[in-house]
């Protein structure tokens, strides 16, 4: 999978800057960003639009120029985090959550925002008008709903199924299994890698290509897959990936995210203990996108 810039940034602010205080310097950025191949043009490019989207603000980092999480931001990166680091399936006696709407023509924008949105959440169709996801996934529509004052237009039910067709057939007619099949096994071909590969950009690479992953993938009960789901196999070498690559990627984020770096050939340190702390665990991940 190929990454973005500003994609790339998003991971950044979420795997080292929060415990951080949410704050990037520039002048470090450029530098992380480098090990993954993206000019300083592009770094600056990309900042420049995530500020205009309301992600980032101007700020100053130990006296350097710098980008902090707005609370917009902020909000976006911790709502993804059980999702991306944690995405269990769900289990098949929790039921399900449809989400019924109907929105005028006159409205078609809204329309098309609902069905992306609920498509990022991981819901299918089950018919014109009627989406459908694991029972788990009600608090989250809920807030999606209201934060873009959709919910006028949409009804939430909890429900259980009662079809004469078996449920695991019904699930590969409301999601399509199969594209999100050759999604993990992309992944897999992509980030099944070296053990002597660079920590930093192999990393966050993981971490970027995976962090949409959760949101396109409904959660579904295992007992409903197919046979063979390489969605395990892509989860278990993510979660490998974790324990091998974030402590010695975290360690050179330190480095590179300091304000400032020592003059060659001299011995002044930055601190990197801040940032350092920031190095990814289960509790400070990064989602996909904003709901």
């Amino acid at each position: 999978m190929s990454a973005s810039p500003r994609s790339l940034i998003v991971t950044a602010y979420g795997l080292y800057a929060r415990a951080a205080g949410g704050a990037l310097p520039v002048s470090g950025l450029v530098r992380l960003l480098a090990t993954l191949d993206i000019e300083e043009q592009a770094v600056r490019a990309a900042v420049s639009r995530l500020k205009r989207r309301g992600m980032l603000q101007s700020t100053r980092v130990d006296g350097a120029a710098g980008y902090a999480l707005t609370g917009v931001g902020a909000r976006v990166l911790a709502e993804g985090d059980d999702r991306i680091f944690r995405h269990q399936p769900a289990d098949v006696s929790d039921g399900w959550v449809l989400c019924v709407f109907s929105i005028p023509e006159s409205l078609r924008a809204k329309r098309h925002l609902l069905r992306g949105k609920l498509t990022w959440l991981g819901f299918g169709q089950a018919a014109p008008g009627v989406w459908i996801a694991p029972a788990a996934t009600m608090s989250a529509t809920t807030a999606m709903l209201h934060r873009h004052d959709l919910h006028q237009y949409a009804s939430l039910f909890r429900a259980d199924y009662w079809g004469d067709r078996p449920l695991a057939e019904s699930v590969t007619l409301w999601w399509d299994l199969p594209k999100l099949a050759t999604m993990y096994r992309q992944f897999v071909r992509d980030h099944d890698t070296d053990a002597d590969a660079d920590p930093l950009p192999t990393w966050m690479r993981a971490v970027d290509d995976w962090r949409r992953l959760p949101f396109l993938d409904p959660g579904l009960p295992t007992e409903l897959l197919p046979a063979d789901w390489p969605g395990i196999r892509a989860a278990t070498l993510f979660h490998d990936l974790e324990l091998r690559l974030a402590k010695p990627a975290g360690d050179q984020a330190a480095r590179l995210l300091a304000p400032s770096l020592p003059v060659p050939g001299t011995t002044a340190t930055p601190s990197t203990s801040t940032i350092a702390s920031s190095s990814h665990n289960p509790a400070t991940p990064i989602p996909a996108a904003a709901g």
